[in-house]
């Protein structure tokens, strides 16, 4: 009778240890969709209320390329880029700036709207992205300065790139 009552504590302990081991993680179920049209709706206000002749790639950034630039860099994350930009949300405020003193990033450790816009322009090149929040910071808020789902307006002169 004693063995098997140890046998019975030892069952009960196992399926506690087991049960133990389930993940409680959270189901994460937001959806851009809604926050991407609101963006989209807004830059295209934006851009059309101040006259800008953006374009629209597939993505859903809309940029305008202002100098091209010079070379035929093919980007990967890998690729270093020397920059001087200004960044600003919609109602004008800017958020950062280099100041006229170009920084250098790995463009795969720059948000998502920079590494699809960068690619658009070459050594030398200026561009203009306009970037919805999901290829931003999307919900959360990087800084006091930038509140999140916030579209971005970088004007960026890629000054070098290696």
């Amino acid at each position: 009778m004693m063995v098997k009552f140890k046998y019975f504590i030892l069952m009960i302990c196992l399926a506690g240890c087991l049960a133990a081991c389930k993940k409680n993680v959270p189901v994460d179920d937001y959806d851009p969709t809604p926050q991407f049209k609101a963006d989209t709706a807004a830059i295209s206000t934006f851009v059309k209320t101040n006259n800008i002749p953006a374009t629209k790639d597939a993505s859903g950034i809309f940029y305008q390329i202002i100098t091209p630039g010079t070379g035929n860099v093919s980007y990967l994350t890998s690729t270093v880029i020397t920059a001087d930009y200004e960044g600003r949300l919609l109602n004008g405020t800017i958020f950062d700036s280099t100041k006229g003193t170009p920084t250098s990033f790995k463009l795969g450790n720059v948000i998502l709207g920079w590494q699809f816009g960068i690619q658009k322009i070459q050594k030398g090149g200026k561009i203009r992205l306009i970037i919805p929040s999901y290829f931003a910071y999307g919900t959360q808020s990087p800084s006091a300065l930038i509140p999140a789902n916030s579209v971005l307006d970088f004007t960026i002169t890629l000054t070098d790139v290696q």
